[in-house]
This record gives C-alpha cells, sequence and structure tokens, in this order.
C-alpha cells in the first residue's frame, strides 16, 4: 500500500476537489495524510476554532470504512498570505519526509486564488527539495494538536498528481478520471460539514450543486456513476489494461 500525501491550501480543498478519492483510496488500505497548509481563516462566518471542528469533522466522515490510516495535519501558514519561498518549501519537504510520502496530490497550478498558486509551487519544489541529503529541513509541527513529527530518511516522491478546487470559472480537462462511483454521498457530506464555509452561506450552496453536477459529468465520461479528474505532468506508466474503466 502507498503513502499518500493531499495537500490543500486551506481547509475543505482536499474534499472539494479529490473526496471521493480519498474515500476510495482510504477504503483500499493506503495510508493518507491531508495537510492543511492554512487555516483557512478568517472567513466571513468562520473562526479558527469552528473551522478545525469543521476540518476534524470531515475527517471523520472521510475515515468511514478506511482500512489504512488517515491522518490530517496543519503546517499553519497565514491564509491568503501564502508565498513561495525557500522557507515554506522546506517546511513542505519536511511533511513529506516526516510521512515518507510516495504519491502526493496538490491543487491545479492555474487559478485565481493566490494561495493555490503559491502551495502548488511550493510543493513542487517541495519534492525536489525533500531528497537533499545535505541541507537540513524543518521536522513539522502539526498545528491542530501541536504534536512535533519526526522527520524520516530523504526520499524523492514519484508521483505529483493534481486536482481541481479551482476558483476559475472552467471545466477541467484532465488526463485520468478517477471512479468514485458508491463514494459521491460521503464526499457531499464531508464538504457539509463544512456548515460556515457551504451550509450558512446561501450563495455558497450553489457550489454544491455544481460539484455534484461536476462528479455525476466526469463519471459518465468514464462510464461510471460519478469521477473526479485529475492532471499529471509526467506520463503514468501502465503494466496492462486490466485495471482500465471499460
Amino acid at each position: 500500500m502507498a503513502r499518500i500525501l493531499v495537500v490543500g491550501p486551506h481547509p475543505d480543498d482536499q474534499e472539494l476537489g479529490m473526496g471521493g478519492t480519498i474515500i476510495k483510496l482510504a477504503q483500499q488500505g493506503h495510508d493518507i495524510l491531508l495537510l492543511d497548509v492554512t487555516n483557512g481563516e478568517p472567513t466571513p462566518l468562520g473562526t479558527p476554532e469552528t473551522r478545525a471542528k469543521e476540518a476534524a469533522a470531515a475527517l471523520d466522515i472521510l475515515k468511514e470504512g478506511a482500512t489504512g490510516i488517515v491522518e490530517r495535519w496543519l503546517l499553519d501558514l497565514p491564509n491568503r498570505f501564502v508565498e513561495h519561498t525557500i522557507e515554506n518549501r522546506h517546511a513542505l519537504a519536511g511533511v513529506i519526509r516526516a510521512w515518507q510520502a510516495q504519491i502526493i496530490f496538490t491543487t491545479f497550478p492555474e487559478d485565481a486564488h493566490p494561495d493555490h498558486r503559491a502551495v502548488t509551487r511550493c510543493i513542487e519544489d517541495a519534492r525536489f527539495d525533500a531528497k537533499l541529503s545535505k541541507i537540513e529541513m524543518p521536522a513539522p509541527v502539526d498545528a491542530w494538536t501541536g504534536e512535533q513529527k519526526e522527520l524520516g530518511p530523504t526520499l524523492y516522491p514519484k508521483w505529483l498528481f493534481y486536482y481541481y478546487a479551482t476558483h476559475l470559472r472552467w471545466v477541467a480537462d484532465p488526463k485520468f478520471v478517477m471512479d468514485i462511483s458508491g463514494a459521491l454521498d460521503q464526499k457531499m457530506r464531508s464538504i457539509r460539514a463544512y456548515d460556515t464555509q457551504f451550509v450558512q452561506p446561501e450563495k455558497n450552496r450553489k457550489a454544491l450543486e455544481w460539484i455534484q453536477a461536476s462528479a455525476t459529468y466526469f463519471g459518465s465520461r468514464i462510464g461510471a456513476e460519478a469521477g473526479e479528474p485529475f492532471y499529471t505532468k509526467e506520463p503514468v506508466g501502465l503494466t496492462g489494461f486490466d485495471a482500465l474503466k471499460m
């Protein structure tokens, strides 16, 4: 089973972009870390305390039926002020080493939100930084719990995939689509756990309809009940066609 790191600029990005995939991979027995780079606050109706409770509730929903480890850490960079810096790159590299991530998912690099663009650029570089043996990387602290994590050996994660949680009004043009049949309702419940973001604000409730419609559309493109789109800059290797959705 793989060690998977799912990076989100804010709590809820992972659920929005690939909640169904997280559910499926966790049920298959993979070990998954959701890394919240910021705590997502301030927002009009939220507070750091309520966002922490919402993120924990969403995680509990994502973990339903999981046979692997599923955790959530907070790096706690400042929301709305994330920058592409050496310090932030190395902080993320420390997380990669602490989790010993073999596969990384992060937000699609083109986005209207500066935090999304900066986080994606940082994690792309951190993937490389994590293999450097003569540069000291910081051991990460999970700001949700205050627990300091231990650095593992240097490594270079084999795969970097991008999920779509974009603020641009466009339709994703993915390289592959993950079948999330049977997981869509659970994904939507995990999103609704963010009450201050998607339930209380009336204008944001439409986003839930769009996300459900998107999942149905991308599922239809692969002959499935629901699907989530992903992008990669590197070719995906196959050993055969047995796993292809026919």
